[in-house]
């Protein structure tokens, strides 16, 4: 394995039930060591991979789950096929039992094909899992719970705009991670054309090249690898790039996303697409002035701008609230319907 950077602190001590809210808002990744250890589904995981397998099917009822396959060329890396012109697996709805079995048939077989199901919700999936198997967090926003499922795979790095914290429930886990300043190091690949709607690092971990990708050594020297036990939790903060490397033959992760801003907020996406619209391509100059507008009225601190309006009308310079944004998405959707 290639040397990456530094290894993600370990926090111990903390429960399930129990996670002090300042970490919730930490801007660092750490690993909360054996936060999960009560769970049922980490003990049963612990005891034999069959276990957790037969702990799992107890509360599917049958609703069907995206998958990708890949063919074992892939060696569990799923991204883009040779050319960039589509992707190296296959996209399938099945009932997640189909799935375990063909996760369970082949847990040795360094031929199979890579299975892996993700970002699927705990309580849609699998009703009932969460009521002996959940983390009480103290976040101004009800957490979004999804479970990932997969044999030995990699997923290539990506940020979310959630922060996030993944609790690796069964076998074993690699999280490689980097801080948002690392963008141009990481090569990644298209906004809009990517496997599951977040743009990827074209970047092979196992095997980089050097000589197409340069600046990746500048991101090895940077990263921040968590190595995960079952029923540890390794916290991901928003928009850090993370590179996610299950180990095992059955790997099962349950991650926990919640946003810190209010959810009548619109997410940043948008406003990066419409710049690129509209800012992009213009004269030097021009752009520098929209540079100019953008740090005064949005990534500077609002009292800048407001203070010398009167409350009553700064509208958007002002505080936001769900009253305004629902203002501004209808001056916005008329500017794009023209």
């Amino acid at each position: 394995m290639l040397a990456f950077g530094q290894a993600v602190k370990t926090i111990e001590g903390c429960t399930s039930n129990d996670i002090p809210k300042h970490l919730l808002t930490a801007t660092e990744p750490f690993i909360l060591k054996g936060l999960a250890a009560d769970w049922p589904l980490v003990q049963a995981g612990l005891n034999s991979t069959a276990e957790a397998d037969k702990y799992i099917r107890q509360f599917y009822q049958g609703q069907q789950v995206g998958a990708f396959v890949g063919e074992p060329e892939i060696k569990g890396r799923f991204g883009y096929n040779q050319d960039m012109t589509g992707f190296n697996y296959q996209t399938v709805r099945a009932d997640l039992t189909q799935v375990l079995d063909k996760i369970q048939q082949n847990l040795d077989n360094p031929s199979a094909q890579s299975c892996y199901v993700g970002s699927t919700s705990v309580d849609l999936c699998l009703p009932g899992l969460r009521q002996t198997n959940d983390l009480a967090l103290d976040v101004p926003n009800k957490p979004l719970v999804s479970v990932w499922i997969s044999n030995r795979s990699r997923i290539s790095a990506h940020f979310d705009l959630p922060d996030n914290i993944a609790v690796n429930a069964v076998g074993k886990r690699r999280f490689t991670l980097f801080p948002p300043d690392q963008l141009e190091n990481l090569y990644v690949g298209p906004l809009e054309f990517n496997p599951a709607g977040q743009a990827i690092s074209l970047v092979d971990f196992h095997q980089p090249d050097f000589a197409r990708f340069p600046k990746f050594k500048t991101a090895m020297e940077n990263a921040w690898v968590a190595e995960l036990e079952p029923g540890d939790a390794v916290f991901v903060p928003s928009m850090w790039w993370h590179h996610v490397e299950s180990l095992t033959g059955f790997n099962v992760l349950v991650n926990y996303w919640w946003r810190q801003s209010p959810n009548f907020m619109e997410t940043p996406a948008g406003a990066l697409t419409y710049a690129q619209m509209t800012i992009r391509d213009l004269p030097e100059a021009q752009k520098q002035a929209w540079k100019n507008l953008f740090d005064y009225y949005v990534f500077s601190d609002r009292e800048r701008a407001a203070a010398h309006i009167p409350e009553h009308c700064q509208a958007s310079v002002g505080k936001m609230t769900a009253d305004i944004i629902r203002r501004l998405r209808g001056i916005v959707l008329n500017r794009l319907n023209r």
